[in-house]
């Protein structure tokens, strides 16, 4: 049940995200399912693996839902890409990396920072995995014009 609401809250605070970054309103929910799919992917591969690795394949799933959403809906992928990614930036562990420096805790706050580094790697090379793919290879969720279909079904007859 907590992985159902914590999914929920993410789409959530990437809605509320998307408004802030100025996506249009008919894209809100689908950005809203980026981003709880990807937490939820996140939080159920946190159990098993590192916190990168989570973040990594994460990223993947929010990459690849981004890109079959702009094809789907003819628009750019960064409108679902940037507010998607949001629940997994990781804002706490930089939060922390500065709060241990400024109580004179330099081995946490290495160790933190090093972690968000880590961490925002790791949704680098999520993005870049994913943007090699070629466009053809997202081709099948294109919307299919049925009156076109019609027209060209009638001229082979």
């Amino acid at each position: 049940m907590t992985a159902v609401c914590e999914m929920a809250v993410a789409a959530l605070g990437t809605v509320a995200f998307a408004l802030l970054f100025g996506v249009p309103a008919i894209y809100y929910p689908y950005c809203g399912l980026i981003g709880g799919t990807g937490w939820f992917v996140y939080s159920m591969l946190a159990q098993g693996f590192s916190e990168p690795a989570s973040a990594m394949f994460a990223t993947i799933a929010v990459i690849l839902l981004s890109r079959i959403f702009a094809v789907r809906k003819q628009c750019p992928v960064t409108i679902f890409l940037i507010s998607g990614i949001f629940p997994l930036v990781p804002g706490a562990l930089v939060y922390w990396t500065a709060y241990y420096i400024v109580t004179d805790e330099i081995a946490l706050a290495a160790r933190t920072g090093f972690l968000a580094l880590k961490v925002a790697v790791a949704i680098v090379l999520g993005i870049v995995f994913v943007f090699e793919l070629p466009q053809g290879f997202f081709r099948f969720a294109a919307k299919k014009d049925k009156r076109a279909l019609k027209e060209k079904g009638r001229k082979k007859r």
